[in-house]
């Protein structure tokens, strides 16, 4: 009788390990370089001083986040989930609108605190918040869109948990969030998550080789990842101020009325690649003709919406209250770019 197994040929698995980020970076430009040869070197020259431009915020971007993760700064989120309920809400968002870490890396944790019943109203403030800002991100947004921008989206992340916040608690009692947990919640994420909230802070980590060693890794892991999606943000960012007609998306996205704001927070929600990704085609988008409001809708709808950040939500809770979590990000990014269109 033959053998039926199917083994992976040699072939898939090789490109089975190849990044898809820097696989598209790498394809964009070919098909540049066989079907536009002119825009071949704009477009790679465009990329390079770009990220020239942004490198010194990168760097602090990777060295925060190394320090950070050695001296076990993630420990300071459990704070956020003592006390009572109103200041647990206040302090969930401050910490998700602030912290370097992303939502599914907290995932056992908050699964534990689920479980042992903290409050929802909690963990959504701290959910709706930390997707949308950390230190790179805010250094990234600086660099690139400027500190107001930045500035006002760090304050959008912590409004928006509040909102999601004390909104579930006053909604608490309604069947939406009435026995929120799934009956077997999924604690696996995307982030090669590791056992959290150990030890106390060590802010002086460089002491401890284990913490040497985490910071060294943590550094380059992040600065490979930044790299990898800027590059490829660049890239599209060159081409789309190429190819696409600024009028098209100043007719779509531009002007100052309530419209340009809410497509942008109905496009950002599917077309969202990356948070740090983001940036770069926001800024593409702005020199194009979008407004200041549907910059920032796009930026909020996205950032909650964006698969790694929905999948915490998912693998936890059941999709009523992923519903009201989708709701949520879509009603403070209508408020936030509608604030922003009014300041900007």
């Amino acid at each position: 009788m033959a053998d039926t197994t199917q083994t992976p040929s040699p072939l898939g698995t090789r490109l089975a390990k190849v990044d898809k980020a820097w696989a598209a970076s790498i394809l964009i430009l070919i098909s540049v370089a066989v079907l536009d040869p002119p825009q071949f070197r704009p477009t790679v020259d465009f990329t390079a001083n770009a990220l020239l431009h942004t490198a010194p915020f990168i760097l602090f971007a990777i060295f925060a986040i190394g320090y950070l993760k050695a001296t076990g700064a993630e420990n300071l989120l459990a704070k956020a989930f003592e006390g009572r309920e109103t200041r647990m809400i206040v302090l969930a968002a401050l910490l998700g609108g602030l912290s370097p870490f992303c939502s599914c890396e907290v995932i056992p944790f908050i699964a534990a605190l689920l479980a042992v019943g903290a409050p929802l109203s909690a963990v959504m403030a701290f959910w709706l918040a930390s997707p949308l800002m950390d230190p790179a991100m805010f250094a990234i947004t600086s660099g690139t869109l400027g500190y107001e921008f930045a500035l006002a989206k760090a304050a959008s992340a912590i409004g928006l948990g509040l909102l999601g916040g004390f909104g579930t608690m006053l909604l608490k009692s309604t069947p939406v969030f009435a026995d929120p947990l799934r009956a077997k919640p999924q604690v696996g994420g995307c982030c090669g998550v590791s056992k959290p909230f150990s030890d106390k802070p060590e802010w002086k980590f460089w002491k401890e080789k284990a913490r040497r060693d985490t910071f060294r890794d943590t550094t380059i892991e992040n600065g490979l990842f930044l790299l990898k999606w800027l590059a490829l943000a660049y890239v599209i960012e060159a081409l789309m101020i190429h190819y696409v007609p600024a009028e098209w998306i100043a007719q779509i996205l531009g002007g100052d009325g309530f419209q340009p704001i809410f497509l942008g927070a109905l496009v950002g929600a599917p077309a969202y690649l990356n948070g740090y990704a983001a940036v770069p085609l926001v800024a593409g988008l702005l020199e194009q003709g979008m407004s200041n409001g549907a910059a920032m809708s796009f930026m909020i709808a996205g950032g909650v919406s964006c698969i790694p950040a929905a999948i915490a939500v998912w693998a936890l809770v059941k999709p009523r209250v992923f519903a009201a979590y989708f709701g949520y990000a879509m009603l403070g990014a209508l408020i936030a770019g509608t604030v922003w269109q009014a300041v900007a």
